[in-house]
């Protein structure tokens, strides 16, 4: 299989910071840059873990471009209640030496796309701020990239920061109306992940105890730890989603997809109740213009084995043919 030149841009916390390792694991993949957006903790602490993540994968040669610090036009807040203070489970504090790229984030996005025309991947793991103001700066950016992959929105399906919204949605929905009406998006909503993406405590438990000799399954247990906490107390289930691993472990191995739809697809900017809603019209009753592909379901046995291939062994594609 060709490689994938992919652009991640990410909020990195928590499974962010995992999603980065996996991609950055595999061969599949090649890592052309990192985009920081503002979004699940502080900033600085964002660029520090994306930094970070890419070091304990061997990639700290891929540049980081700091970006958005804020949303469009809501006022930004952070969810450290859910990733623990600093965004790494609470616990870890790594000091990285490694400086950030020259220029702005949505800036380097556009360059990059312009420099390699239809080869780039784009890996939206955090609230599109940074999309955003790059389509502003290139309204023609559809054209130049290969792909818009997408982690947000929950397709007929409770959210995880209201009942009404995801997330990356709900924190920037002017930037994911414009994204999703501009770009021709593969969405992977929470929902997907929610169904195919859950770790139960005995993969959680295998994971742990694997931590002794593999620096990722290390990694991997003490940023869950404060989610896996969360969970507990908010659900009464000892569990764990991976939604932004999901998009890097179907970008590894497409075939993973089992189901998915093309459908008009809008965001509710709108301050209130249902801000960030994803509204998907599977239904085909709107006048808007069925172009965002959502993905419906996925082999989660397959991700789970691709997922513990890279955090166990350090080798995502060790049970791909």
């Amino acid at each position: 299989m060709a490689q994938r030149r992919v652009i991640i841009d990410t909020d990195t916390a928590g499974d962010d910071s995992q999603a980065i390792v996996l991609a950055a694991l595999a061969e599949r993949i090649e890592i052309e840059a990192v985009t920081i957006a503002a979004g699940n903790v502080g900033f600085a602490d964002e660029v520090r873990n994306a930094k970070y993540s890419l070091q304990l994968a061997d990639s700290g040669d891929v540049p980081v471009y700091e970006g958005a610090r804020s949303p469009l036009l809501k006022d930004h807040e952070t969810a450290e209640y859910i990733h623990g203070e600093g965004g790494l489970g609470g616990e870890l504090d790594p000091d990285v030496d490694i400086p950030s790229a020259e220029g702005f984030a949505p800036d380097a996005i556009v360059e990059l796309a312009r420099d390699h025309p239809g080869e780039l991947t784009l890996m939206c793991i955090a609230p599109l701020t940074n999309v955003a103001l790059a389509l502003k700066r290139e309204p023609a950016l559809n054209d130049l990239l290969d792909s818009v992959w997408v982690m947000g929105g929950n397709v007929n399906c409770l959210g995880n920061v209201t009942p009404a919204a995801e997330f990356n949605f709900w924190v920037d929905p002017e930037a994911a109306k414009l994204v999703v009406r501009e770009l021709d998006v593969t969405l992977i909503d929470w929902g997907l992940t929610v169904r195919d993406s859950t770790f139960e405590a005995g993969t959680l438990d295998r994971i742990a105890d694997a931590a002794d000799g593999s620096p990722f399954a290390q990694f991997y247990t003490a940023i869950a730890r404060s989610v896996r906490e969360f969970n507990r107390e908010r659900f009464g289930e000892d569990v764990t989603t991976q939604p932004d691993t999901l998009v890097s472990g179907l970008l590894i191995d497409p075939s993973l997809i089992e189901r998915e739809g093309t459908y008009h697809v809008d965001v509710d900017e709108r301050e209130g109740l249902t801000r960030g809603y994803t509204m998907v019209d599977e239904l085909g009753v709107t006048d808007g213009a069925a172009d965002t592909r959502v993905v419906e379901s996925v082999d989660a046995d397959g991700f789970r084995r691709l997922f513990l291939d890279g955090i166990v062994h350090g080798d995502p594609e060790r049970s791909l043919e």
